[in-house]
């Protein structure tokens, strides 16, 4: 690979990642009770919680609202990440490579099926 392919790449990197720090996901849980904003970047910018669904006698709920509104914000963040990398390598197949954002199954696992129901995704579905 020539030096100048190689600036013009990084040069790409470079800016694809300070694009995708930029990008902002949002999660909702609880019908926009929580929501939570992370960047690109996999930094939490913001977490808001509606005062009504603090219950001091049902903390579990609220700690499921907030897995839920987070694991949604993660997953875009990570569309994030297929989209930008899916431009910067022209359209290869990395799902071989079998990483997390990489085009892999989530998490890194063998993948299938959907994630279990969570006790607010439950309640809501009532």
């Amino acid at each position: 690979m020539n030096p100048d392919m190689l600036s013009r790449m990084q040069e790409q990197l470079q800016k694809a990642q300070q694009e995708l720090e930029e990008r902002v996901a949002v999660g909702t849980a609880g019908g926009g009770a929580v929501k939570i904003e992370i960047t690109g970047g996999m930094k939490v910018q913001s977490l808001k919680i509606e005062p009504e669904v603090i219950d001091s006698d049902d903390v579990g709920m609220l700690e499921d609202l907030v897995t839920a509104a987070v694991n949604e914000a993660l997953t875009q963040v990570q569309e994030f990440q297929m989209g930008q990398l899916g431009g910067l390598t022209g359209g290869m197949d990395l799902s071989a490579l079998g990483l997390p954002g990489l085009g892999g199954p989530p998490g890194g696992g063998t993948g299938g099926g959907t994630p279990p129901m969570n006790r607010a995704a439950r309640r809501q579905k009532r």
